[in-house]
């Protein structure tokens, strides 16, 4: 089923001129599924939370998607697939944290729109063939208990333990001092946390020496080179679904200081020189770390998240595919055909 199947990507994030290295879990998903022989035909839009912009999206979709003919749509994040309705063909979404948990403000709640994203999610998982949530946390929030859990995978070829000194040489950081990672946005993302970070590594004795190092938008391949750099990583985000950076860091054996949130307590609580912090307090984080930079030396993280090679991940993928290829197959032979075929409503 995988040779020759031709599926059609809708993601609502997507690399763009401005922002060259956003979402590699994604575009190593693609990359992965080619190799394996899918056909992916990828249409990315950007929503910004806009009506209007879904609506010119829904509509250029219907001009790219014309004379098409493809097996199976995927749609990333639980609003995109708005844009596949109405349904024609069997229709994969995966969910991928703030879809279903929403969007956060400046102030530490849910927007407005973050409540109406979770809702159009919850709606599009009900006229999904199959689902993929990227933790078992995400699961808690859905309507239906026929899902597949199936975290984004990693480039372990890039993402692997290399001296310290050198990836410090290469980032021009500083030799001296205890470095904390804080591998996202400042700004742009008020779920993040940004503040809680710095206020955290603020509090640490100074004796430590320790300095808070962001690395956000750029290459890729250069997070792995800050995570080798530094001395461990902090997470201090609201909500998560699966955090590759958490993953990734435990590839390359970085300590990691983090919230309970998403998958990221079952991943590391049972390592040694991790910790979970019991509450988002800058105190608290500040413990963890000091506890961590005191120990002063890189843990056994990477034994932990080998079967989340890519190519695993693509594997499963596929499978989730051929499952949703059938069962839209048995519906339909069931009754007298899909439902959306009819009416004057464009179809993909």
């Amino acid at each position: 089923m995988s040779m020759g199947m031709r599926v059609l990507m809708i993601t609502s994030e997507y690399p763009t001129a401005d922002r060259p290295h956003s979402v590699p879990f994604i575009t190593r998903q693609i990359d992965f599924l080619v190799r394996a022989g899918i056909d992916v035909d990828v249409f990315h839009f950007k929503g910004a939370k806009s009506p209007f912009n879904y609506a010119e999206a829904w509509n250029r979709l219907r001009k790219h998607a014309a004379g098409k003919d493809y097996d199976l749509v995927h749609a990333q994040w639980g609003q995109s697939a708005l844009l596949a309705m109405p349904k024609r063909r069997p229709l994969v979404i995966t969910f991928r944290g703030n879809d279903l948990e929403g969007i956060v403000g400046s102030d530490g709640s849910l927007t407005f729109l973050g409540r109406v994203q979770i809702a159009v999610s919850k709606l599009m998982a009900k006229f999904a063939d199959e689902i993929i949530v990227v933790s078992q946390s995400l699961a808690n929030h859905l309507e239906r208990s026929d899902f597949h859990v199936i975290p984004s995978g990693l480039d372990l070829e890039v993402f692997r333990p290399n001296p310290l000194t050198e990836a410090r040489k290469f980032l021009g950081l500083p030799l001296e001092n205890k470095l904390v990672l804080f591998a996202a946005s400042t700004i742009e993302n008020p779920r993040k946390r940004y503040w809680l970070a710095k206020d955290a590594v603020d509090r640490l004795p100074p004796d430590l020496d320790a300095k808070l190092v962001v690395a956000n938008n750029v290459p890729h391949a250069h997070v792995a080179y800050y995570m080798n750099a530094c001395d461990a990583m902090i997470l201090t985000s609201v909500h998560e679904g699966s955090p590759n950076v958490v993953k990734e860091a435990l590839a390359c054996d970085l300590p990691i200081v983090s919230l309970k949130v998403g998958d990221v307590a079952s991943r590391i609580q049972k390592i040694e020189g991790c910790r979970v912090s019991p509450a988002a307090s800058a105190e608290c984080l500040a413990a963890d770390l000091e506890y961590v930079l005191r120990r002063n030396c890189r843990i056994k993280g990477r034994e932990n998240v080998l079967e989340l090679h890519e190519q695993r991940i693509a594997a499963k993928v596929i499978e989730v595919y051929r499952s949703a290829v059938e069962r839209f197959s048995h519906r339909a032979t069931a009754s007298s055909g899909p439902r959306s075929q009819t009416g004057s409503v464009p179809q993909l």
